[in-house]
């Protein structure tokens, strides 16, 4: 089984669609399953995270190196055909029915420039396959810049209410027309998401709790991007959990150790949704607030490797089906 989950790579596929759940079901399956019908080898579907109040999905997407283009492009295609962005109305901020494409190795067999040569491959295919689709480049398939995904989204206006598609410079495709938006496609080490939500209303007391943990305030955690969003008559704070390369910090390593893998032989880590969750509830708990949940968005690089293993050496392919119970 080993063998198998050594040229690994992830897709987690960020659709702007989660109140109709079998279209976000049809778009998954697109990926695993040709147009008649027939099963793509070596292809995984790990799990499906619906979030009605921000109207987004994240489907992920497991296959080989060679394979992983074709599931992710078939699925994009399913879901530009079905997603309007015209009548899309959800909390989170979004550009694109289509709004993230991101690759991650997971097997010690792909590097990063594998990783963003497939990348770069699916973002120019969904401009040839769809025709009015246009994508923006981050990360390792960002050459030579590599520019993080929070940086881009920056520049592309894509934390705005609303976005003016008329200003911006797609790296690929045309001018991004309204149906579709921008996609933003690339690579990088694994991304976990974990949303932690806390027990008030008022936005402001999340923002703060935002702007205390981000990576880009002094003494912040690690390659963690944060939004504070109104969700379920709470408010969530929704962290983007970058792997960050070396060793953990020393002061910030006690408790659950951070996990940790590697690409192109480079150590990485990122931090535990645990420690996240603990320092959340501190700094709420100082403002009189309680936490209510935590939820993680996909899994660890080990688990989504293990499971993907598993699920590919059962020739399982609706594995979200399986695995409800374990992450929801």
């Amino acid at each position: 089984m080993a063998s198998l989950g050594r040229r690994l790579v992830a897709c987690l596929l960020n659709v702007s669609e989660a109140r109709r759940k079998d279209l976000v079901e049809t778009v998954a399956k697109a990926a695993l399953y040709n147009t008649e019908g027939v099963r793509r080898e070596g292809t995984t579907v790990l799990n499906i995270f619906n979030d009605p109040d921000y109207n987004r999905s994240v489907i992920t997407i497991v296959a080989n190196i060679d394979s992983i283009g074709e599931a992710v492009l078939s699925a994009c295609e399913k879901a530009c055909g079905l997603i309007d962005m015209h009548t899309h109305v959800g909390v989170h901020p979004c550009m694109g029915a289509v709004d993230l494409i991101p690759i991650y190795p997971l097997g010690e067999e792909v590097g990063a420039e594998d990783c963003a040569k497939e990348a770069r491959a699916v973002a120019q295919g969904l401009t040839e396959r769809v025709q009015g689709t246009s994508a923006f480049l981050f990360g390792w398939a960002d050459s030579p810049l590599q520019r993080g995904l929070a940086h881009r989204r920056k520049e592309m206006g894509w934390f705005k209410k609303t976005p003016d598609l008329q200003t911006i410079s797609p790296d690929i495709g045309p001018q991004p027309q309204k149906r579709f938006g921008l996609t933003g496609v690339g690579a990088s080490a694994y991304v976990m998401n974990c949303n932690v939500t806390i027990d008030t209303q008022d936005i402001a007391i999340g923002r703060s709790i935002a702007t205390a943990i981000r990576e880009s305030t002094p003494g912040g955690l690690p390659g963690v991007q944060v939004l504070a969003l109104p969700h379920e008559g709470a408010v969530e704070i929704a962290c983007n959990v970058e792997s960050v390369k070396g060793n953990p910090p020393s002061d910030l390593s006690t408790g659950e150790p951070w996990p940790r893998f590697s690409v192109d032989g480079q150590p990485y880590c990122h931090v535990p949704a645990s420690l996240i969750t603990s320092i959340v509830a501190e700094l709420a708990g100082r403002q009189g607030v309680s936490t209510k949940a935590t939820a993680l968005v996909g899994f660890t690089p080990h688990e989504c490797r293990a499971l993907a293993e598993f699920a590919l050496s059962q020739g399982i392919a609706e594995f979200w089906k399986e695995q409800r119970k374990i992450r929801m």
